[in-house]
């Protein structure tokens, strides 16, 4: 792709992120055209049971998971406020997936289509028990209904990264207006882009934006974590920082909730990774060991660069370094080989060190628990690493070229794919920066956005919700 024509693609972007939040643009749409007699298309019992396995995983790593993680690091009388946000985005986002989510992020949008799908799947118009999903094999299936689950575990976790980033001091009810806004305006349209295509028996069909740049994201680099990681970086500079930030102390009240929480993300990460194969063969299998490895090679590379620069590792550290490396492995899990997710490991940590220790306090924002630090830089190492480490010549499966007849694994070259890889990000980047600033401002106008300093001072527990987490 040509410079000019990526040029006029950014730009394009840029100007939709904007248009995509009048309602009426979406619902303006051309109606899709009619389509094609679907091909012959087998499913396996095998598959469908394990894709059931790895949704029940997935929402693991959100309740409890991302929510004890999340409230062990915040101050007691703000556990149970982030226990709360948490819960009921999983709750509201799941009630919108099947209600237009599913259809704007895996159909075909018309003249929007590089961008976002339509509605000619509102309310699972057309789903049945009967309906499959193409798998990434030509002919194999699993139901609708499981691919509909399986997504949508991905559309609740995701905007429940993002409340870590401005946590302990945000109203619940402009965390609710905004993830509804988010998901519909940024989430839907980012899936859409990445991950919709014909599959392999329409491989020639229109694809999303990013997927035609030839960007591959296994399980959600940036669909997930780039994604959420800059939305929550302008949330957090957007609501400004908590009330004494950096003269009171403000450490986790519970390591031992965090190390909990941490620990169900990693089994529940299985699921994440392995379960966006959507076949249990041997790419689940690949995609469960660089899982595991590149989270064990994260973790001990942040507590080796802790002991140097801090004199010490902490139970802080060596958490914050699985979720690092599970998030660089997620674009890569399926694509890359073991030893190259454990240098992928071994490299996102110190980075992510950076950002966290030395780049917050250098331009001194809030992000209350590093969701930028870690999900966003994280996600962009990730992204950047999979164009490399998914070259056969250093372990990598290689990208199926469905062009051939046999569907031969090829690799178009380091820089190439590298670059693909780059136009993700920076599209990512782009869509959910603007996208999410233009969102906070829409609810700040609305109902405001954070809540008054006595309710900050006497924790949102009591002050938002007239209960605590703990009682002595």
């Amino acid at each position: 792709m040509s410079i000019s024509k990526f040029s006029s693609n950014i730009a394009r972007v840029g100007a939709l992120s904007a248009a995509l939040l009048a309602p009426v643009v979406a619902f303006a749409q051309e109606a899709a055209p009619a389509a094609a007699a679907a091909p012959a298309f087998t499913m396996d019992k095998g598959d469908n049971t394990w894709m059931l396995v790895s949704s029940a995983l997935v929402l693991l790593m959100t309740i409890p998971g991302l929510a004890l993680f999340y409230g062990g690091l915040v101050r007691a009388k703000n556990m149970l406020s982030v226990l709360m946000q948490v819960f009921m985005i999983t709750a509201v986002v799941a009630l919108i997936w099947v209600t237009y989510g599913y259809s704007l992020a895996f159909t075909d949008g018309g003249s929007l289509n590089s961008f976002v799908g339509g509605f000619s799947k509102a309310f699972l118009a057309g789903v049945n028990t009967s309906s499959l999903a193409e798998t990434f094999s030509k002919g194999v299936a699993i139901p609708e209904y499981t691919f509909i689950v399986f997504q949508m575990t991905f559309a609740c976790i995701t905007p429940g990264l993002i409340v870590g980033a401005f946590a302990e001091r945000i109203k619940f009810s402009a965390v609710m207006l905004f993830v509804v806004l988010w998901v519909t305006f940024i989430y839907f349209p980012m899936a859409h882009m990445v991950w919709f295509w014909g599959g392999p028996s329409s491989y020639t069909s229109p694809a999303g934006l990013i997927f035609s740049y030839g960007a591959i994201d296994f399980a959600g680099g940036t669909v997930v974590h780039i994604n959420a990681g800059i939305a929550g970086l302008v949330g957090a500079i957007m609501l400004g920082k908590r009330t004494g930030y950096k003269k009171e102390i403000m450490a986790p009240h519970s390591m031992t909730l965090t190390m909990v929480g941490a620990s169900l993300l990693w089994v529940g990460w299985f699921g994440f990774n392995a379960g966006s194969n959507l076949e249990a063969n041997a790419y689940a299998s690949l995609a469960m060991i660089n899982t595991f490895v590149a989270t064990a090679a994260a973790a001990v590379s942040w507590c080796i660069v802790e002991s140097f620069a801090r004199g010490k590792a902490s139970m802080l550290g060596a958490a914050s370094g699985a979720v690092a490396g599970l998030v660089a492995v997620t674009p890569a899990a399926g694509f890359a080989g073991p030893m190259g997710s454990i240098v992928l490991g071994l490299i996102v940590s110190p980075v992510c060190y950076f950002f966290v220790d030395v780049v917050k306090n250098k331009f001194n924002y809030d992000d209350s628990l590093d969701v930028f630090g870690v999900h966003c830089i994280g996600g962009i190492i990730g992204a950047l690493g999979t164009g490399i480490l998914v070259n056969p010549a250093l372990g990598g499966a290689g990208i199926v070229d469905y062009s051939t007849a046999d569907f031969a694994a090829s690799y178009a070259g380091t820089a190439t794919q590298v670059l693909a890889q780059a136009k993700g990000v920076l599209t990512t980047l782009l869509w959910s920066g603007i996208g999410s600033a233009i969102l906070y401002k829409i609810v700040d106008v609305i109902i405001g956005l954070r809540v008054s300093v006595e309710a900050e001072r006497e924790g949102l527990d009591l002050a938002t919700h007239g209960e605590a987490a703990y009682h002595a």
